[in-house]
């Protein structure tokens, strides 16, 4: 959810530093682009980057590259010998991506895919550690289903954007969009699957960490 503003400012000033290409990507996002709040931002980037440094997962999926800010927040904290798939279904977003991959240090571990997640995914013929799901929530369901069997026991997904600004609480009456309902289904499919173990941070736009058992 989001936070007070002075609260949020402190947490930034007290964590540490994105660092100049991603705080000159997330500039840029805010130039070029109509939806600049869907880069992941500082914090959530720094999140990120320590969940890959706590798990040193050696394969990450990524479904939803967007900018790619989370994508190289996520690359920094990977081991050299690992490597993240990023798949994007908008291939007008490569003009913007590339520029910012060859910039970064760590882009000998990205390989990022353009086009449709649901036809990628069983082609990388990957077992993933460690999963982050960002793309259209309309379709949180169907990237949960197929990515699940390419998930190792012991592995982790991470689903961004779960509390969807609040809109899951609002009165059940009321007729949601399709991408709440998107989100509404899919917070209802992982509550009754027994395998695996779920909670949901009110980190940003809500964030859910999934442990495959």
């Amino acid at each position: 959810m989001i936070l007070p503003e002075p609260i949020e400012t402190y947490i930034l000033n007290h964590i540490d530093e994105e660092g100049a290409l991603l705080a000159a990507l997330r500039r840029d996002a805010h130039v070029k682009l109509l939806l600049p709040r869907m880069v992941s931002g500082h914090l959530q980037g720094r999140i990120l980057k320590m969940i890959c440094r706590m798990l040193h997962p050696k394969r990450v999926l990524e479904i939803g590259t967007y900018t790619a800010y989370a994508t190289l927040c996520m690359a920094e904290g990977l081991d050299d010998d690992a490597l993240i798939h990023s798949i994007e279904i908008n291939d007008e977003m490569e003009s913007f991506v590339n520029p910012y991959l060859e910039q970064s240090p760590d882009k000998e571990k990205i390989r990022i895919h353009w086009g449709d997640a649901m036809e990628i995914i069983p082609s990388l013929n990957e077992l993933f550690d460690l999963v982050f799901i960002d793309g259209n929530k309309r379709d949180y369901c169907a990237y949960y289903d197929v990515v699940f069997p390419f998930v190792r026991p012991g592995g982790v997904i991470l689903a961004d954007n779960t509390l969807w600004s609040g809109k899951v609480t609002d009165n059940e009456t009321a007729s949601p969009d399709k991408q709440t309902q998107g989100i509404l289904n899919f917070n209802e499919k992982i509550k009754i699957d027994t395998r695996i173990e779920k909670v949901i941070l009110s980190l940003r736009d809500g964030l859910t960490i999934i442990y495959k058992l």
